[in-house]
């Protein structure tokens, strides 16, 4: 009788103890959940430097203020929907004179403030351009590259327009090289670059960061020709991705005034004219 008894406590607490461990593994699987889809944002929503923000950080603490190891520079700002409508003329008058608005992003997203924004850095005095924000898991290089000057990414050379730009970055919606293979980059950035040039006649400007393309290129020398636009946001430009030896501009600051995201022009006033011309 007292095996019995025993033998059926026994059974009872291996219930009791499954159960709890089925009700931990519940809550642990609930909880998790939610917390991971609210950190993949919706698509469409992402902006220049997103990504590197959040995988590369802050070398240094940006103030806003123009780097000062630079001799000469010429101060500008990239905008995206998140600023909305921008106050132009206060950027103006704090000396910013170029800007870059994202256009598109993928084969199906428009920058709803586009126009405000593309026409309002022109009416103001200032030199613009458009970027696309690459998704090269959503569609070729090719058809992102249509996409783009289809919707705002062309090129004039009434000296008042600066060639597009395309932002490749770490991943903000999942996989930090959109699933694709270091050749497969590679071969994806092609087909967007010499799509551009043959739709407008200038090389398109890459915007990217030094770790994001040693992971994701394999340090892929071969675009060297094409102006580079690199992000980080310390006191120093730092090393540049490989490839190039000098940068065309340089996102300095996520925090700047007015604006977000502050950049710098890698020469004087007239040079970048020169560069809006060519």
């Amino acid at each position: 009788m007292r095996r019995s008894i025993s033998a059926q406590h026994g059974r009872a607490r291996r219930r009791l103890v499954a159960s709890l461990t089925g009700l931990l593994a519940l809550s642990s699987a609930l909880t998790a959940t939610p917390a991971s889809a609210e950190s993949i944002p919706e698509r469409g929503t992402a902006y220049m430097g997103m990504g590197i923000m959040a995988h590369d950080g802050i070398a240094v603490g940006p103030d806003g203020s123009p780097p000062t190891t630079r001799a000469v520079h010429t101060e500008g700002v990239d905008v995206s929907s998140h600023q909305r409508e921008v106050a132009w003329s206060t950027l103006w008058s704090n000396g910013v004179t170029w800007a870059y608005t994202k256009a598109t992003e993928g084969t199906s997203y428009r920058n709803p403030y586009f126009d405000q924004q593309y026409g309002g850095a022109h009416d103001t005095g200032m030199i613009r351009g458009a970027y696309h924000f690459a998704t090269p898991d959503s569609g070729s290089g090719t058809a992102q590259a249509d996409y783009f000057v289809d919707h705002g990414g062309g090129w004039s050379g009434d000296g008042r327009t600066l060639p597009g730009a395309l932002d490749i970055e770490w991943n903000p919606y999942g996989d930090s090289c959109y699933g694709k293979s270091k050749s497969g980059m590679v071969s994806w950035i092609r087909d967007f670059l010499n799509r551009y040039r043959s739709r407008t006649g200038r090389d398109a400007v890459v915007y990217t960061s030094t770790s994001w393309w040693s992971s994701c290129t394999g340090d892929y020398t071969g675009f060297g020709s094409n102006p580079l636009w690199v992000a980080r946001y310390a006191s120093t430009v730092g090393e540049l991705p490989a490839g190039w030896s000098s940068y065309t501009m340089w996102q300095y600051t996520s925090s700047g005034q007015t604006v977000g995201d502050h950049d710098t022009f890698n020469g004087s006033a007239d040079k970048l004219r020169q560069f809006a011309g060519d």
